[in-house]
C-alpha cells in the first residue's frame, strides 16, 4: 500500500475515463491513504470532460458517472494553489529537461508537496514528468 501520492492529471484522467486500462494506477490510487495534487489537475481535467463533452465521444450518463468519480477523488486530495512559490520554482526546475508548461508546475509542486509529506510518490503516465521527476 502506497501511503502518499501525488496525482498528475495524466493518471487520473486514465483511472476514470479508461477504467481497466491500467489496473495498477487505478488501484495505487484507490489503496492510497494520502491523495496530493495541484489545483491544475482539476483545471486540466475539467477542460477535459468538456472536450469528451464536445466532441460527443461518451453519452452524457456515462459523462455524469465519471464526473461523479472525479469529484469524490477531489474530495479526497489535498489540493495544492498554484501559489508564487511553485510558479518561481517551474521557472527553474529540471532545466536540462525539455518540460511542458504545465508539467513543470506539476513537477515543482510535486517537489513542494515532498519536503512536506514523507514518502510522497508520483504517480503519472507521462514519461517527460516522470523523467523529470528524476532530475529536479
Amino acid at each position: 500500500m502506497t501511503a502518499a501520492l501525488y496525482l498528475d492529471t495524466s493518471a487520473v484522467l486514465r483511472a476514470l475515463f479508461e477504467a481497466g486500462t491500467s489496473p495498477q494506477v487505478e488501484d495505487r490510487i484507490r489503496n492510497a491513504t494520502q491523495l496530493v495534487t495541484s489545483r491544475l489537475s482539476l483545471v486540466e481535467a475539467a477542460r477535459a470532460v468538456l472536450r469528451i463533452r464536445t466532441g460527443g465521444l461518451v453519452s452524457e450518463q456515462a459523462l455524469a458517472d465519471a464526473t461523479r468519480e472525479l469529484n469524490a477523488l477531489w474530495a479526497r486530495c489535498d489540493v495544492w494553489g498554484l501559489t508564487t512559490q511553485v510558479c518561481e520554482l517551474a521557472e527553474r526546475v529540471a532545466p536540462t529537461r525539455s518540460l511542458r508548461t504545465l508539467d513543470a508546475l506539476h513537477l515543482s509542486t510535486y517537489l513542494l508537496a515532498r519536503r512536506h509529506i514523507e514518502g510522497l510518490e508520483l504517480l503519472t503516465l507521462d514519461r517527460r514528468l516522470a523523467d523529470a521527476a528524476g532530475e529536479p
